[in-house]
């Protein structure tokens, strides 16, 4: 899974397949990419496979913690799942219905999502974002079962589901909830999601990835940690990232490094500047957004 940018050759997280297969597939990607005198990026990259990208001369740069939450001990008992309880209550009695709709089903409820989803990206005064994050597409999302959140019978909130045959886990990629949802809306559905997922046998639920978390602090770490720190401690102006970090933490989940695989050097930061406009959907959204 790859687009092309400029001179980046992006590859979204690691291959996927026969592990026996993975090297040759590597390999094939940036014999491709040197053809076209382009660069060979990774992006989400997992730490399992950073002896790979080595062998191929990258380098690896850490751009935040991906958050995998364990099915088959959560629930909603205890103290530290308090405030959890405390908001799926107030949303079942502020009428929230949660429920799953399998893909046949999808395609006559898009007019409907739509309306929430167009509501949402007004309310957030942002435009659809592209490659790494899903956007509202009618034929992409009539391939997944979407989770739906209802009340008094309206579509209030949904996500689509990604579901992966061996169950090993279960996640969700466009999340939109409107103007007519309960107080805590978002918990709810992924409070729901997270038991539904038990029930059904999955081992986790990723929540994604939080961008720029678990950097090291050290004053000997690489400049990239430093400079990323700066960014996650005083870039709320521009994204909330040590917000979004504190609310994912709050369903405890494992967390788990993930990466930038790329040629370093000079190359860097115009190949950051390339997968940067490639999630915003191309560099005028990028300087506009």
């Amino acid at each position: 899974m790859y687009q092309v940018t400029g001179r980046s050759w992006v590859a979204l997280g690691d291959p996927v397949g026969p592990s026996n297969g993975v090297d040759d597939l590597l390999w094939r990607f940036r014999e491709l990419a040197d053809l076209h005198g382009g660069w060979s990026v990774f992006y989400q990259a997992s730490r399992e496979r950073l002896a790979q990208y080595v062998d191929l001369g990258l380098a690896a740069f850490k751009i935040g913690e991906e958050a995998r939450v364990p099915l088959t001990t959560f629930s909603l008992e205890g103290s530290e799942r308090a405030d959890l309880r405390q908001d799926h209550r107030r949303c079942t009695r502020d009428g929230a219905v949660f429920e799953v709709v399998p893909a046949k089903d999808v395609p006559a409820l898009l007019p409907q999502m739509k309306g929430v989803s167009d509501s949402w990206l007004g309310d957030k005064a942002t435009a659809e974002k592209h490659f790494s994050v899903g956007s509202f597409e009618h034929e992409y999302l009539s391939q997944f079962d979407v989770a739906l959140v209802r009340r008094a019978g309206e579509i209030v909130a949904f996500a689509n589901l990604w579901e992966t045959g061996t169950k090993r886990e279960l996640s969700i990629d466009l999340m939109r909830f409107g103007p007519n949802s309960p107080r805590s809306a978002m918990d709810f559905l992924f409070v729901e999601l997270m038991l539904w997922g038990r029930a059904q046998g999955y081992g986790h639920f990723n929540l994604g990835m939080a961008p720029l978390a678990g950097l090291e602090q050290h004053p000997l770490a690489p400049v990239w940690h430093r400079v990323g720190n700066f960014v996650f401690r005083y870039g709320e102006h521009f994204y909330n990232f040590e917000g979004l970090r504190r609310y994912k933490a709050k369903f405890r989940p494992e967390w788990e490094p993930k990466y930038l695989v790329a040629p370093g050097g000079i190359a860097l930061p115009r190949i950051m500047f390339d997968v940067s406009a490639l999630i915003a959907g191309g560099v005028k959204e990028l300087l506009t957004k």
